[in-house]
């Protein structure tokens, strides 16, 4: 691995193989071309989500069923449309590590990209379901009639927001967030991107609306994120307020803490990385191609679902477990 591209990963502990093999190498190349025409990290993260909601259009009209070689060619053109948006997702941090232009709105932005990608694509699979679900209609043997069909719509609608508000939402917050607090065991506070939901009020509240309504209005969403991390993470916010009262400055805490803590959270980054993006947009590639879009659906309520209990009951475990050694220490 050539050492200047390694030098842009957070770290080698959180990232993904086919990341380091394939999107960070790509990512790389991008963030050259973007630093030679001095281009923002932030502007790569929203042409990034322009792609993103391009390639959902052509995976609405997909269907090779309904619309033969046409529908094949539209899904090829959102599969490579997605992957281009992915590789600008990844230049974007790179091009910030690569030239120090961090900034919080950067931050919020990137989290934004992925979120932004899949509420035009979890739309894309209603549509789709809804112009060509007669195929599914013969499969599964039901009539196919006015009533019926507009049930069947109704309930696929239903479950491709429930599908993306609870479940998607919380099991890639849930990813990002072990990944920040693993970067932040590994390498301090500077090193990672670990924010809290009352340090965010604090920014929002200090910031005026005069010249800042769309950081402002950024930073709402991102209150409401943050905040949905910590509510599921109720061991580690003991844990981690407990380090705090005691060692006050994370440079304080002992390195054999740091240690300990980083054994049993590396297991983790398997997981987090399979809820975050490659698993998850191969599934949903998988299911247009094969012209399936309920299949996704299923995928994210069953076996995604799955690892992120596990992950987080894991999770929660190993922080309750340091915590209550942390006590026994102590007294």
């Amino acid at each position: 691995m050539n050492k200047q591209i390694e030098n842009t990963f957070k770290s080698g502990d959180t990232e993904e193989w086919l990341d380091v093999v394939w999107t960070r190498p790509i990512g790389y190349q991008w963030a050259r071309f973007f630093n030679y025409f001095d281009v923002h990290p932030n502007t790569v993260t929203i042409l990034s989500m322009i792609i993103g909601v391009a390639s959902a259009w052509f995976f609405t009209f997909g269907s090779y069923r309904m619309a033969g070689m046409e529908g094949f060619i539209y899904n090829i053109i959102g599969v490579l449309l997605l992957a281009w948006a992915n590789f600008y997702d990844s230049a974007d941090g790179q091009l910030a590590r690569m030239t120090g232009k961090k900034t919080q709105l950067g931050r919020i932005l990137d989290g934004a990209a992925g979120d932004v990608w899949f509420f035009f694509l979890y739309h894309s699979l209603f549509f789709r379901f809804y112009q060509y679900h007669d195929a599914e209609f013969e499969w599964l043997g039901i009539e196919n009639n006015e009533r019926n069909s507009f049930i069947a719509n109704c309930v696929f609608y239903v479950a491709v927001w429930v599908s993306g508000l609870v479940f998607h939402a919380r099991q890639c917050g849930l990813s990002d967030y072990y990944r920040q607090i693993h970067l932040f065991f590994l390498k301090g506070k500077a090193g990672s991107e670990l924010d809290s939901s009352v340090q965010q009020q604090q920014i929002y509240k200090q910031t005026p609306w005069k010249g800042n309504i769309i950081y402002k209005i950024f930073l709402l969403t991102y209150i409401n994120y943050t905040r949905s991390q910590e509510k599921q993470t109720p061991q580690f916010q003991q844990l981690k307020q407990k380090l705090k009262d005691t060692y006050g400055e994370t440079e304080n805490i002992p390195q054999t803490f740091r240690d300990q803590f980083r054994s049993f959270s590396l297991p983790m980054m398997k997981w987090a990385n399979i809820l975050t993006f490659n698993t998850r947009a191969i599934t949903f590639y998988v299911s247009c191609l094969f012209d399936l879009p309920w299949l996704y659906l299923v995928m994210e309520m069953t076996v995604f679902t799955g690892l992120y209990l596990y992950m987080r009951h894991t999770h929660e475990g190993f922080c309750k477990k340091m915590y209550n050694h942390f006590d026994d220490r102590q007294s």
